[in-house]
């Protein structure tokens, strides 16, 4: 819409535009919208809800890729629990889901919403905010629920699990398939941090080798004892990778032990985008179905992925990792607390561990 206030043109369908505050061509240029060289007509208006937890909003990201080559002037705006994740230069509207957000998308308009997420918050907001064309999952009778019949298939590998175990498609492809489109490799959209200038204290060049030793609290079925990694350390040790350790605050506690018995590296704990970067200087990250395992794709790390209860199918390393699992076979899917008592991540042998992370790092 372009219109005129006090005899100055305005192009309120302008990709840069803010409206509450000078767009960016006029913050570094002057410019103001009459003769604007930088003026972008807006061609779809799309909001993307991907509340979820970081991880769920990292590898939500090869979707910009798509809605940037369909709708190449589009106007994104995502809404989720963790905004300080999503690269800012990538979308031009990162909202955080609280009241304000909220009271604004009630009376805002798109062309286009996707929510990816059965919160029924996120349900709700797909139910009453306007938009021309619905995807993903709504309210139906007070429950989510697809709103047609593209998001059926990921709806039901949530809801029963004898047919998530069946499946053999990664989270991408599902949430491409909501959308109508087929997943053709499109990679995350992420930040390294690399121009904050973080410096790490490294003392040789030999290649590194990340272990991310925890795993939330949520699925504990997922960790390995501390005698799997003190082994796993040394073998790496041995063959002459420099090993460091990585987790968060949780983890804290753990890695400063297990870097004592092993003086493998161990620098602490940071802030997400300093820990980002620590992992970017990784060649290899071994890991858990975790947080970490998403920001190691996302930063195209290779990884080795230990896995037990969740479908491998689920991930998708992009040919950069594997997947690695215990001997005996896992009977608590998506569950955690193991129904024999003791985990089966203590049957998956270090030494299977240090195989395929050197069968990567030797991979050219």
């Amino acid at each position: 819409m372009t219109t005129e206030i006090n005899g100055i043109l305005i192009h309120t369908d302008c990709l840069h535009f803010r409206g509450d505050v000078p767009c960016k061509p006029n913050k570094d240029h002057g410019y103001h919208c009459s003769g604007c060289t930088a003026y972008t007509k807006i061609n779809k208006r799309v909001l993307l809800i991907k509340l979820g937890a970081i991880g769920d909003v990292i590898r939500t990201t090869p979707l910009l890729h798509r809605i940037r080559r369909e709708y190449p002037n589009a106007r994104i705006t995502w809404l989720t629990h963790t905004p300080a994740i999503l690269p800012a230069d990538a979308i031009e509207e990162v909202l955080k889901l609280d009241l304000a957000a909220t009271l604004y998308l009630q009376e805002a308009s798109f062309d286009l919403l996707i929510n990816l997420d059965k919160d029924r918050e996120a349900c709700a907001l797909h139910s009453t905010i306007k938009a021309k064309k619905k995807l993903g999952f709504t309210l139906h009778g007070n429950i989510p629920f697809p709103a047609n019949a593209l998001a059926g298939h990921k709806y039901l590998t949530g809801v029963f699990d004898d047919i998530s175990l069946s499946n053999t498609k990664s989270y991408v492809e599902e949430i491409f398939e909501i959308c109508g489109w087929d997943f053709q490799g499109e990679e995350y959209v992420f930040d390294t941090h690399q121009e904050k200038g973080f410096t790490w204290p490294f003392t040789n060049n030999k290649r590194r080798v990340g272990l991310n030793t925890g795993c939330g609290d949520r699925w504990t079925t997922r960790l390995w004892s501390d005698d799997k990694w003190i082994e796993l350390i040394s073998l790496l040790q041995k063959a002459n990778y420099e090993v460091v350790l990585l987790g968060g605050e949780q983890e804290h506690e753990r890695n400063q032990k297990l870097s004592q018995d092993t003086n493998a590296e161990y620098f602490g704990h940071f802030p997400l985008p300093q820990f980002i970067n620590l992992m970017y200087q990784m060649d290899l990250i071994v890991t858990q179905v975790t947080m970490a395992m998403h920001i190691a794709i996302a930063l195209k790390k290779k990884i080795v992925l230990m896995n037990n209860i969740f479908n491998p199918h689920e991930f998708d390393l992009y040919g950069r990792g594997h997947v690695v699992e215990p001997e005996r076979t896992c009977v608590c899917f998506y569950r955690g607390t193991c129904k024999r008592g003791i985990s089966c991540m203590e049957d998956l042998p270090a030494d299977k561990v240090f195989k395929h992370a050197v069968a990567l790092l030797e991979k050219e």
